[in-house]
């Protein structure tokens, strides 16, 4: 079995640069925060080269994962922005909302050059995340309906599950 750790054909934030996650990130409230490789993250839930997150702030390398990025940064996204002040490392033990966040991170994958919801979709497979389903693609297009209800009614995705074309202002950072 291949380490996915060490597998090359993930997509790394070195592979994609900084500029277009970053204007992401920005767009609902976020920071990300560019950690000097070989460094620790600050906020990583599973250490090693995995995404953290602290407060309005996202962290990662440029060993990070795309998939660890985005999902990190949808974790602070689905979050009202009460509650993304007092987050450190750990977001949330809410199914629902960690089902949000799967979701969100594939949709979002499109907004970035380079990348798009199937390449996402095969890193996460990858990785390891697990679906019931047996694979991200299959949970997002046959079992994710609920997760994507929990979007639209929060105003983060439109009924037709593309972006909404502006961010609501009490989705971003305050103060």
């Amino acid at each position: 079995m291949t380490d996915a750790r060490t597998e090359p054909g993930v997509l790394r934030l070195a592979d994609i640069g900084e500029a277009a996650p970053a204007a992401l990130l920005a767009r609902y409230g976020l920071a990300l925060q560019r950690v000097a490789d070989g460094v620790p993250i600050p906020g990583s839930y599973w250490g090693d080269e995995e995404a953290g997150i602290i407060g309005h702030a996202v962290y990662a390398r440029g060993d990070t994962p795309v998939h660890s990025l985005l999902h990190e940064a949808c974790h602070l996204v689905v979050l009202p922005p009460e509650r993304r002040a007092a987050v450190h490392t750990d977001a949330t033990d809410s199914i629902e909302e960690e089902d949000a966040t799967c979701y969100l991170q594939i949709v979002l994958a499109d907004a970035l050059p380079g990348v798009g919801r199937l390449r996402l979709m095969a890193d996460m497979d990858a990785w390891g995340y697990s679906f019931r389903l047996g694979s991200t693609r299959a949970w997002f297009e046959q079992d994710a309906g609920n997760a994507r209800c929990w979007l639209v009614a929060r105003g983060l995705l439109a009924p037709d599950g593309k972006l909404p074309a502006a961010v609501d202002a009490t989705m971003r950072a305050t103060g």
